[in-house]
């Protein structure tokens, strides 16, 4: 069985679809990659928020998906939308990394709170943007977009002193070496997604190709985890512009997920965490109910207002 597999065209992303690709080898199976450019990746110097945040670098491979150009698109769970097009799924997580935000920088002795007044701080994410805007309020912070290599070559020219990112792809880059800080996931709460490959199929790809890639490719715990974070992420009608975060984890027999939304400037934070029992681990009613108390206690003003700032 051979398959096509499609993949973002930057390091991490080819590094990621590598891995599947390697993963489906060893199953005995034969593979090809095939390389796009996405909307996100052509437009560095526009903001998530003003391209359009559904789908911006997604689109492209979905295209391909519903042409039968490829058999699986490869993506960072984070990076998918919430809600994707009709007849399209996602048919597996890979096991999640560890999903902390990082500090990298090339001065070693680094740190976000002793860093001088006006010290600035460069991030791509707007959540990153907003936790920070409200724990190191004397930081200056700047939007700092492209790939990883990208971003780091930004970080030598002196644009930022530091960066924060996702610690799962700069341990893929091999580039630990510059992280001068991991954030803890209380109060750094991530994305849903964060730190796990998805794999995007069209619907009607055959039977014995989804199985495969299912068995071979999906990590159970890490599919749990993730649906309740995405779940909470629709219900939330959030995207990449937008502070929602969730993270869910497993504690003894439980499944925590802990969830919530931030005002852009960080100054109103609203989030609430979730115990799951076993029995609930694929009823994702706690994490829709956990997003509607989430609106009711002024979520929906901020994504309203969020939404408003970022239509101007």
């Amino acid at each position: 069985m051979h398959f096509k597999i499609g993949t973002r065209s930057s390091k991490l992303a080819v590094w990621q679809a590598e891995h599947i690709a390697q993963t489906l080898q060893n199953a005995g199976f034969t593979t090809e990659l095939v390389l796009f450019e996405t909307a996100g990746d052509k437009q560095l110097e526009v903001s998530i928020a003003k391209i359009g945040s559904k789908g911006v670098f997604t689109q492209e491979l979905e295209l391909a998906l519903f042409e039968g150009s490829i058999d699986v698109a490869v993506h960072s769970a984070k990076d998918l939308q919430s809600t994707l097009p009709e007849g399209l799924e996602i048919i597996a997580f890979t096991e999640r990394e560890l999903a902390n935000d990082v500090v990298v920088s090339y001065n070693p002795d680094f740190r976000l709170a002793t860093a001088f007044e006006g010290t600035v701080v460069g991030s791509s994410s707007t959540r990153r943007r907003a936790m920070l805007r409200k724990l190191y309020p004397h930081l200056t912070l700047v939007e700092m977009r492209g790939n990883l290599q990208t971003r780091f070559r930004k970080l030598e020219e002196g644009q930022a002193k530091a960066m924060l990112l996702a610690y799962a792809g700069v341990k893929r880059m091999g580039l630990e070496k510059y992280i001068v800080e991991h954030l803890p996931t209380d109060t750094f709460v991530p994305p849903a997604g964060q730190a796990s490959i998805a794999l995007e199929i069209a619907s009607s790809l055959e039977q014995a190709k989804q199985a495969a890639l299912k068995l071979h490719c999906n990590h159970a715990q890490t599919q749990i985890a993730i649906t309740n974070e995405r779940t909470f992420l629709k219900a939330m009608d959030g995207g990449c512009s937008i502070p929602v975060f969730a993270h869910a984890y497993f504690e003894s027999d439980s499944l925590v997920l802990h969830a919530g939304i931030s005002s852009l400037d960080g100054n109103t934070i609203i989030a609430e965490k979730v115990k799951l029992s076993s029995s609930e681990f694929s009823n994702t009613l706690a994490a829709e109910t956990l997003a509607n108390e989430i609106l009711a206690k002024g979520g929906a003003e901020i994504l309203k207002e969020i939404k408003q700032q970022q239509s101007i």
